[in-house]
């Protein structure tokens, strides 16, 4: 073996007399030392090695090491500039607002785990070019300022123990109250008013939260907002999503052209896709929360896909999008709290996420808004009180599953009308107890009346075939089963005696409605699993499309434009 700097075997390459600059050597007229230590030190000089070129080389290896210790410094200070300018960056991407407690606080479990809500909301708002071009109607107005409105709405909900989600929707139609509400940024305010849910975000996001907290006493810790351009930079950082329709479809409003089957839908063509409301169900904001829970399902599963978030360079780009795409509270204002909130959803399995649809009534004063429906509050009270709808397998727990048997035993909350007569002297009982069963979730027909007379005790009548629906009443009442008696009648009804003179639940009985409850909350939810790949979009059977003046079918309006490219072509 040999060196690059030395001969065969480690040999010098010059001759052992040569002399190296700045050694002592003997001349020829000086005698060398016979002994001792000057003899020694000569010999020394004379080995092979010493007094000679080979200690050139070693100097010139250390050199070059050197040399390559400082461009390894400087290749690993350049990756970590690199590292924490692409976190500044991120960081500089977001953009954070306060929401000041007004979604109220999550409490902690007997382990001292908190669970996880989110307020993801969907912006109409044209404020910039992107999205005039992408949402229309700026052709008056231009680039407009403010929020927007919320046209898509959904509480995200982590377990605290991060075994479970549930993601409900609430319709943009839904009709409630707002509360007084003050825009930090824009200054905008209001004293309060009744009146369409998503009108909330113009006094800021915030007051979006505040409003959904007040409707479904469910704590909100955070929120995420999102606009038209945010959908679609989210959608290509993805590589696009796979979703199914069950028919040809064109909805001539949103855009949106698909032909039956399933399609992977990019940029504008994903934004069409989950902007259409009358492409899908019965062409109202209903049947646009079903086809959104599919394609964020799909979404979902490409996240948690095999290599999607190994690829550095997927993952950049998901993060630059993401980043650029959001607007969130100040408790995710981060890249690392925003890369925690991941990392906790990404602890559920999607057969264990489920996703949901507020349940509504139509609201008597105005046919196209809504109001909340019966189960809605029992469904409220699953979120809030951290309730799974599914089990640890991912299917339907025997207590939430929607398709239970009315059996003898109990039958969901939300098949049970009670009639509740007042037999007391006491004002407003009927009223009180009603009302607590409709918020338990029983039919919306449920009916107070006075009692024909006064009575001592408290009764629960029900009629043929009803007596698992008076179980269910007498569990959520607390009122034990020796006070149900079977009529003549039809139907359930409730005599509050003058033994009960007070509260909702029977004097010394204790209301467990859970399982009745749990059953109620996605009863008429339209509930699916994250898991569920198979699910494909049911497109609107009704004329709910227009083309060139002619109502049509969405179906319809796919065969007769057919000179119109598919939304993924």
């Amino acid at each position: 073996m040999s060196d690059p700097w030395d001969g065969p075997a480690g040999q010098a390459t010059r001759s052992r007399t040569d002399r190296v600059p700045g050694q002592r050597t003997a001349g020829p007229d000086e005698p060398l030392p016979t002994g001792g230590r000057s003899a020694a030190r000569v010999a020394s000089r004379r080995r092979p090695g010493r007094g000679t070129r080979r200690g050139r080389p070693v100097r010139r290896g250390r050199r070059l090491l050197r040399i390559a210790g400082l461009c390894l410094a400087v290749l690993v200070l350049g990756t970590a500039g690199a590292g924490w300018w692409f976190y500044q960056h991120l960081n500089g991407n977001i953009n954070s607002v306060p929401i000041d407690g007004k979604g109220g606080e999550e409490k902690a479990d007997a382990f001292g785990r908190t669970p996880i809500n989110i307020l993801v909301m969907g912006s109409d708002g044209r404020t910039s070019k992107a999205d005039c071009k992408l949402g229309g109607g700026c052709s008056h107005t231009g680039v407009q300022s403010g929020n927007g409105n919320a046209d898509v709405q959904m509480v995200v909900h982590i377990a605290a123990d991060r075994s479970n989600a549930t993601v409900m929707s609430i319709p943009r139609d839904t009709m409630t109250r707002v509360p007084a509400c003050k825009d930090s940024e824009t200054g905008q305010s209001t004293s309060g008013y009744y009146g369409q849910i998503n009108s909330a975000l113009q006094y800021g996001p915030a007051c979006q939260v505040a409003t959904i907290h007040e409707l479904t006493g469910i704590p909100i810790d955070h929120f995420v907002k999102l606009d038209f351009s945010g959908v679609v930079k989210m959608s290509d950082a993805v590589g696009g999503v796979s979703v199914c329709v069950d028919a040809n479809v064109y909805d001539t409003y949103s855009h949106l052209k698909l032909s039956k089957g399933t399609h992977t839908l990019k940029g504008v063509a994903a934004l069409e896709f989950v902007r259409s409301r009358h492409g899908f169900g019965d062409g109202s904001d209903l049947g646009r929360t079903v086809s959104q829970h599919i394609f964020l399902s799909a979404m979902i599963r490409k996240f948690k896909s095999a290599g999607t978030l190994t690829d550095p360079t997927a993952v950049y780009g998901l993060a630059d999008a993401a980043t650029k795409a959001l607007t969130v509270d100040d408790g995710l204002g981060s890249v690392n709290k925003l890369i925690g909130l991941a990392a906790d959803l990404n602890k559920v399995p999607t057969k264990r996420m489920t996703f949901t649809t507020m349940q509504t009534a139509p609201d008597p004063a105005d046919s196209d808004r809504v109001v909340v429906g019966a189960g809605a509050k029992t469904l409220f009270a699953t979120i809030a009180e951290d309730q799974s709808l599914t089990t640890g397998s991912g299917g339907k727990s025997a207590a939430a599953s929607a398709t239970a048997k009315a059996t003898a035993a109990t039958v969901p909350a939300s098949q049970v009308a009670v009639t509740v007569e007042n037999g007391t002297t006491i004002t407003g009982r009927a009223s009180a107890v009603a009302g607590a069963l409709t918020d338990a979730g029983f039919d919306s027909a449920t009916t107070t009346a006075n009692a024909p007379s006064p009575a001592t005790t408290t009764t629960l009548t029900y009629g043929t075939g009803q007596k698992g629906a008076a179980r269910t009443a007498a569990k959520a009442l607390g009122l034990p089963s020796s006070h149900l008696r079977q009529g003549s009648g039809t139907g359930v009804t409730l005599v509050i005696g003058s033994d009960w003179p007070s509260g909702t639940t029977y004097p010394g009985g204790t209301s467990s409605s859970a399982p009745a409850d749990t059953g109620a909350a996605v009863s008429n939810a339209h509930a699916q699993t994250a898991d569920e790949a198979t699910t494909c979009a049911e497109v609107s059977r009704f004329r709910t499309v227009e083309l060139n003046g002619v109502p049509m079918t969405p179906t319809q309006a796919y065969a007769a434009a057919g000179g119109k490219p598919d939304s993924d072509d």
